[in-house]
């Protein structure tokens, strides 16, 4: 069975693209779905150089993958990565992006999720975004939408921008970040009306235990549906 691949997008940094993709992977061990997360560029890193971040998603991911093949590119500090590639002097070479796709498409499981950085329009370069690579891959997404005051515009910004590159939107999902956030139901409420696409899940702002794991089998079964 051919690899099912979808790249996982959000609306701003820390919207809970990681947090979703790790519920998501949970979801689909739950449901004995072979997956893996990865993270194609990363800023940010530890002591021994690797992302937080990509080390969740190594975490979660059903089969034991090194850290630097979860995470190809990853810069020191944790700035913008064209900023970082800059002053690090190491070019994001979409050669790299590529050469990782090929082979993460070559593992032994059902499952890729491709986690982003940052926003949608993450550049890349002067010219380049990743979007524009997603786009040219013709990877479907997942939207995850920081649920606070202004991300109506975010996500509708970033829904437009994804339906103008011509990727497919899978679907979304509520992540209820803030948890003093006013009028949640009816924002949530707003954006389904407005999305064409169906709300994968609303995540509740810490779940119970049980809850997550409910909400992660749930997110994964759609999933698995929209792709089929």
């Amino acid at each position: 069975m051919a690899i099912k691949t979808c790249f996982v997008a959000a609306t701003d940094t820390d919207a809970g693209k990681t947090y979703i993709s790790s519920m998501l992977l949970q979801g689909f061990s739950a449901l004995d779905i072979p997956a893996v997360g990865v993270k194609p560029i990363a800023a940010g890193a530890d002591a021994e150089g690797f992302n937080g971040d990509a080390l969740l998603l190594q975490r979660y991911s059903g089969i034991a993958l090194p850290c630097e093949m979860v995470n190809p590119i990853c810069y020191q500090a944790p700035v913008a990565p064209h900023l970082a590639a800059v002053n690090e002097q190491q070019p994001i070479d979409e050669t790299r992006l590529n050469q990782a796709l090929a082979a993460w498409q070559q593992l032994p499981v059902r499952q890729l999720l491709i986690e982003g950085a940052g926003g949608w329009l993450l550049p890349l370069n002067a010219h380049r975004y990743l979007a524009d690579w997603v786009a040219e891959q013709q990877l479907p997404v997942v939207l995850v939408v920081g649920m606070k005051l202004g991300c109506l515009n975010h996500a509708m910004l970033t829904v437009r921008e994804i339906e103008r590159s011509g990727c497919q939107l899978l679907g979304w999902v509520a992540n209820c970040i803030d948890p003093d956030m006013a009028l949640p139901e009816q924002n949530i409420a707003d954006l389904q009306q407005r999305i064409n696409a169906p709300c994968l899940a609303v995540v509740p702002h810490a779940p119970a235990k049980a809850q997550h794991q409910q909400l992660a089998q749930q997110m994964a079964a759609l999933l698995l549906q929209k792709l089929s």
